[in-house]
């Protein structure tokens, strides 16, 4: 009877660490918060899509219920892993930590989902209040939304710094071979590049009201898109210590992004609120995605050639090259977008149109005077008002990639 039960106790741990070799030593928990990041902004396109193509909604119609599966699901699996530590973990897990309340004991990155989870689930009874108070919307940056958006960000900041704790303690796992180690690393750097390129595509997607292909050609388009974006790209370049780091997570961002709005328009819709003014019988998705791989390679490149220098002087640096890449690549790739017939396509998306928008409105396909920033002096003060935003934005990149560079909890 002790020979069966010994057998028994080698199995089980033959298979439990047979399971550990296939995740590498990585916890579960940091696989499935980052699947959980990207099925949060899949339901988030799918829900603006909905809102442009079908316009009635309820709170649990199918894109709400991917928001709600992937936030629970995030905020569940990091409440069990408090809960577990807390009780029943060793001291060494615990040593792994942050201590909070006296009692609890979370890996930082799991109480950024706690949070986001529970941010996210009060921004579903507010959306719905709203929606019977006010009346259904079609705009992405509302109260509700906005709740939602924080909670989702952080939902996927917490995927990103769970990942970065686990990587930069640089634990020798026992049971993992020297090629295993490194393939542990890899493995872990690569869901953080993937977390982080997901934030971007989040980012970009709350602010396309004010950032999308109609806007491209006016001066708040550049001082919106210079403070927003070099301070998440920077800094997730920074923590990922990859050489050419801002090029890939917005590399990420783009074929993301892509995916998912080709993806989309696929499949069959057909509007069933008044007033249609645009008769359309599939999906509309939101825009191309904006071209920040360009200014994000000139990032590269400058944090490389310029990394003796101190952070002040090479916000600067970085700041100015952001803006100037970012001007000379959008503005003309906003006229093709909105204008040319070559961009009316699946892949470039520009013949989007919400089923409640005239479908021959004059400034469907071209830039309208209220659409364009005009004069020498105007752009000149919009160019300042840019370049300053982007020079702090890149300052507070780099400030915070130094903190994530040593998080280990």
């Amino acid at each position: 009877m002790s020979t069966t039960s010994l057998h028994q106790n080698l199995s089980l741990e033959q298979t439990d660490t047979s399971t550990k070799s296939v995740l590498l030593g990585i916890p579960l928990q940091i696989y499935v918060v980052a699947i959980c990041s990207a099925l949060v902004i899949i339901g988030v396109q799918w829900d603006i899509a909905w809102h442009m193509s079908i316009g009635r909604d309820g709170l649990f119609s199918a894109p709400h219920n991917a928001i709600y599966l992937g936030a629970a699901l995030a905020g569940i699996i990091s409440g069990y892993q408090v809960l577990r530590t807390s009780f029943w973990g060793t001291s060494e897990e615990k040593g792994k930590m942050v201590n909070f309340w006296g009692i609890f004991y979370s890996s930082l990155g799991g109480m950024f989902c706690i949070w986001g989870g529970f941010g996210a689930a009060t921004s579903a009874p507010f959306d719905d209040w709203w929606h019977n108070t006010y009346g259904l919307d079609v705009k992405i940056f509302s109260p509700p939304h906005a709740v939602l958006g924080l909670g989702l960000i952080a939902i996927q900041i917490g995927a990103m710094i769970s990942v970065l704790a686990v990587l930069n303690r640089k634990e020798k796992i026992s049971y993992l071979s020297d090629s295993q180690s490194i393939s542990r690393d890899n493995r872990l750097r690569n869901i953080f590049m993937f977390t982080a390129g997901l934030v971007v595509l989040t980012v970009g997607t709350f602010l396309t009201e004010f950032m999308g292909r109609w806007n491209m050609h006016r001066d708040s388009f550049y001082e919106i898109g210079c403070f927003a974006f070099p301070m998440f790209i920077i800094a997730f370049a920074k923590a990922s210590k990859i050489k050419w780091g801002a090029t890939i997570i917005t590399a990420i961002y783009m074929v993301v992004m892509i995916c998912i709005n080709v993806t989309i328009r696929q499949f069959p819709a057909e509007p069933l609120l008044a007033p249609v003014a645009n008769h359309i019988t599939f999906f509309q998705t939101t825009a191309f995605p904006l071209l920040l791989v360009f200014p994000a390679m000139i990032i590269d490149f400058l944090r490389d050639k310029f990394s003796e220098k101190n952070d002040w002087i090479l916000a600067v640096i970085i700041g100015l090259g952001f803006f100037l890449t970012f001007l000379i690549i959008q503005y003309p790739a906003g006229t093709f977008l909105k204008e040319s017939s070559l961009a009316r396509n699946w892949f470039f998306q520009s013949d989007s149109m919400p089923y409640n928008n005239p479908a021959n409105a004059e400034w469907r396909y071209k830039f309208t005077d209220w659409a364009i920033t005009k004069g020498v002096k105007n752009w000149a003060i919009a160019c300042l008002v840019a370049s300053v935003l982007g020079i702090l934005s890149a300052r507070i990149g780099l400030l915070w990639g130094n903190w994530m560079e040593r998080v280990q909890r």
